[in-house]
């Protein structure tokens, strides 16, 4: 009887370390759970959104595996993000910090943004109004202009703008360098990214930043977690694009 108790917790412990292995294995190959802590990518993605990040879409540098261990320089089996997904990568500045926003250029492109309206390599992108964007995911409701914007590859997306004068509505024209990428939030007026190159910004992202491309929206809510009748039902599952 001693000896079925022993390996009754041998068996345990096996199967807890297993389960362990497993969960690490596809936590850094397949899909990797974020959550949205800010505003910057409303009305695409709200505080509170939960959401399932593909690993293996862009390939795997230092950055896909946990704690981001010196391991090797760039990726492996690498593949450039498309224009106009939506990625997480680490903040440049800060190995240890999470951003997601919304890739607009790629390596060699001209980007620019005059009155509000983004330019690349020259030539303005098609931005339709649509509506207003009326809360963030954090209970205080906000009031901006919402427009569909249509990239060079017939990606669409939804951003939102308080105004065409705001801090980055007018910038210089960033030449993004090679084995770099920039990324833009959709809620325009209230992101830090690539338009930023000061001590919060982000600049450019190296392609080995990237962690993977945001796929679909697993669970979101508003206020306190326990609080289910502030969960967002109809979020659930949604398709990021």
């Amino acid at each position: 009887m001693a000896k079925r108790k022993s390996g009754g917790w041998l068996e345990t412990v096996k199967t807890v370390v297993y389960a362990g292995l497993i969960a690490i294995g596809i936590r850094t190959v397949a899909f990797e759970p974020f959550n949205i802590p800010s505003a910057s990518m409303v009305p695409t993605l709200l505080v509170g959104d939960y959401l399932f990040v593909s690993k293996y879409s862009y390939g795997y540098s230092r950055f896909s595996m946990p704690f981001s261990p010196r391991l090797w320089e760039g990726r492996l089996f690498g593949a450039m993000p498309e224009r106009g997904d939506v990625a997480v990568f680490r903040w440049p500045r800060d190995d240890s910090t999470d951003y997601i926003k919304r890739i607009i250029g790629l390596p060699g492109d001209r980007i620019q943004v005059i009155g509000g309206l983004l330019y690349i390599n020259g030539t303005p992108v098609r931005r339709e109004a649509a509506g207003l964007c009326e809360q963030d995911g954090t209970g205080v409701r906000i009031r901006s202009r919402r427009y569909r914007e249509t990239l060079p590859n017939g990606r669409t997306h939804f951003i939102c703008e308080f105004s065409d004068q705001e801090r980055f509505d007018n910038t210089e024209e960033y030449r993004v360098p090679a084995g770099h990428v920039f990324a833009m939030g959709d809620n325009r007026d209230n992101s830090s990214d690539s338009r930023d190159f000061g001590p919060g910004g982000v600049g450019y992202v190296p392609v080995e930043n990237l962690i993977g491309r945001a796929e679909i929206i697993f669970f979101s809510h508003e206020g306190p977690f326990w609080q289910v009748w502030n969960w967002r039902f109809g979020r659930f599952l949604d398709v990021i694009r």
